[in-house]
C-alpha cells in the first residue's frame, strides 16, 4: 500500500512539474508574440529628409504654412501663433498624433525626464503619419492673453532656437511616445529641425 501511494505521489509530482513547465513555456511564447505584435504597430517620428517635398499645411481659420523637408515653419501674428513641422515615421506602425508642447528656449534640451502629458496642447483632430512615410505636426496659440503667447511670439520674432515636443501613439491609442525636436533658424526664414530625444510613456525606458 505504501509503495503504491509513493508511486502515485511521484506520478502526480512529475505531472505537476511537466504542467508547470508547459505553462511557463506558453506564457513566454505569448509574451514574445505580444511583443512582436506591438513592434509591428509601433510608430517613431523623426525629422524628415532635406530632399523631401514641401507640404502646404492648413489651419482651422484658413491660414496656411508651407513646410520644406527637414524644416518647420513658425509664424507669429497679433491674433495667433502658427506652428508646423515636417516629419517622417521611421517605424512600421501608423503614428496618430495627440498633442504638442512648445518651449521658447533650449533650457530642457538635454533633460532625461519626459515632459508631463498634462503640459501638452491637445490637437482638435487626429493627424496620421503612415509607416515609413512623410507627414507633419502642427499647433496654434490663439489666445494673446495666455501666459505662453508672449514668450512664444518673442522667440519666433527674434528667430531664437526653440523646442517642440510631439505626443503620439499607435492606431489603438497605446504605445505613446514623446519626440522632442530642436528647431534652429535658417537664413531663408525656415527653421531646420532635428529629433533630439524620444520617450516611451507606456513601456519601460531602457535608458
Amino acid at each position: 500500500m505504501t509503495i503504491s501511494a509513493l508511486a502515485t505521489a511521484g506520478g502526480t509530482l512529475a505531472l505537476a512539474a511537466a504542467t508547470f513547465g508547459s505553462v511557463r513555456s506558453a506564457n513566454r511564447a505569448a509574451r514574445v508574440a505580444e511583443e512582436s505584435l506591438l513592434a509591428g504597430i509601433r510608430p517613431l517620428l523623426v525629422s524628415s529628409r532635406v530632399d523631401d517635398p514641401s507640404q502646404k499645411i492648413g489651419f482651422a481659420d484658413d491660414h496656411w504654412l508651407v513646410v520644406a523637408g527637414s524644416c518647420a515653419a513658425l509664424e507669429a501674428t497679433p491674433e495667433a501663433i502658427y506652428l508646423a513641422g515636417s516629419v517622417r515615421n521611421a517605424a512600421s506602425g501608423l503614428a496618430v498624433l495627440h498633442g504638442w508642447r512648445f518651449q521658447p528656449d533650449l533650457t530642457d534640451a538635454a533633460s532625461s525626464a519626459a515632459p508631463p502629458v498634462e503640459d501638452f496642447h491637445r490637437l482638435t483632430r487626429d493627424i496620421y503619419v503612415p509607416a515609413g512615410d512623410l507627414g507633419y505636426w502642427q499647433g496654434t496659440f490663439r489666445d494673446p492673453t495666455a501666459a505662453e503667447f508672449g514668450p512664444a511670439a518673442t522667440a519666433i520674432t527674434a528667430r531664437s532656437q526653440v523646442l517642440v515636443d510631439v505626443l503620439y501613439g499607435d492606431q489603438y491609442g497605446g504605445q505613446r511616445v514623446v519626440s522632442r525636436f530642436a528647431l534652429m533658424p535658417r537664413e531663408d526664414g525656415a527653421w531646420l529641425t532635428t529629433a533630439a530625444r524620444h520617450w516611451q510613456l507606456d513601456r519601460p525606458d531602457p535608458r
